[in-house]
């Protein structure tokens, strides 16, 4: 799972570091406008740069397709900076010639950022408006400062993720809806109807692997919906919170959409899934404790009707 825009916002002194990371920078190679970037699949926006005394166009916030960005070439696999200290010498970039001149860039150096797993965060460039000279020794201490912010991304990253799915845990539902629940939303509270059937059957590690496939199943449902976090909240019981306000209707198409997801399974597991929902109106301050509480009565009726649906919480009685 990618690194998302909000739960930066989240990490202790994100802001602070990626300044002193980008004056570091600097201290280097003092000539250059340096930028810090973090990448989704379709995707790059940027985060900091440093003050801008070229013709380059760049803006904090700043968000590109990853398509038309440079930084699309580095190779994340070997850890391998791209190096074009002038990019009009015959580098045969293709299509990229012409929005390099178009953005007034000349020369870039562009150094990967990921996560000790490997995935992906994003870059720390270089660029400027005329040709430069990246000598070995400067792109060697980039480096260096590479991996020390990427040391401080997954201190922050494991007190967020679930280490068996990387999924958002409990602690990161619970700071994230301290200042992000004010738009009114809803939460699916899942829970995977013969579980322990399979742990029975095929033992813990087989066990394990299904909570995985049941994390990326969650995580194909999320990524189309922007407004929708995928969250274990342990064992086999799993919530996907809504931050945005949908209608009945809406809900409860996206549940049914879960419930065929989590009910094939290519090992013909005796598995399927059970939702509880609870909505939350805007305006207020949730009680995410008492919002839980309802999701989970939901669920409870869920399970006592037969399993492999959804119910909506209801004041009047519980649920329905």
């Amino acid at each position: 799972m990618m690194v998302t825009f909000r739960e930066l916002e989240m990490y202790k002194n994100f802001d602070e570091l990626a300044e002193d990371v980008i004056g570091l920078a600097k201290e280097v190679l003092p000539d250059q406008l340096f930028y810090l970037s973090s990448m989704s699949e379709a995707q790059q926006i940027i985060l900091k740069h440093s003050p801008n005394d070229t013709a380059i166009p760049i803006a904090e916030g700043l968000m590109l397709n990853l398509e038309d960005s440079l930084c699309s070439r580095i190779d994340f696999k070997n850890k391998q900076p791209l190096v074009y200290e002038d990019v009009k010498d015959g580098h045969a970039l293709g299509a990229f010639e012409e929005k390099l001149e178009a953005a007034n860039v000349r020369s870039y150096l562009g150094l990967p950022i990921s996560f000790i797993n490997g995935e992906r965060f994003g870059t720390l460039c270089a660029v400027n408006d005329e040709k430069s000279q990246f000598d070995t020794k400067s792109i060697t201490l980039l480096q260096r400062i590479v991996r020390m912010f990427t040391y401080y991304l997954d201190l922050e990253r494991f007190a967020y993720r679930d280490s068996l799915t990387d999924l958002y845990n409990r602690h990161f539902l619970t700071r994230f809806f301290e200042g992000n629940s004010k738009a009114g939303g809803a939460v699916f509270f899942l829970d995977l109807d013969g579980f322990k059937k399979v742990n029975d059957l095929y033992g813990h590690d087989t066990g394990d692997v299904v909570l995985k496939e049941v994390a990326s199943k969650l995580q194909r449902f999320t990524a189309v919906h922007p407004d929708a976090l995928a969250i274990r909240l342990g064992g086999d019981e799993f919530l996907v919170c809504f931050t945005e306000p949908a209608s009945a209707a809406e809900l409860s198409e996206w549940a049914n959409r879960l419930l065929d997801s989590l009910s094939d399974w290519e090992a013909d597991y005796p598995l399927s899934a059970s939702i509880g929902i609870a909505q939350y109106a805007a305006g207020g301050d949730c009680d995410l404790k008492e919002l839980l509480q309802q999701a989970d009565q939901a669920l409870y009726q869920s399970k006592k009707a037969g399993k492999n649906r959804y119910t909506f919480y209801s004041v009047q009685n519980n649920a329905f």
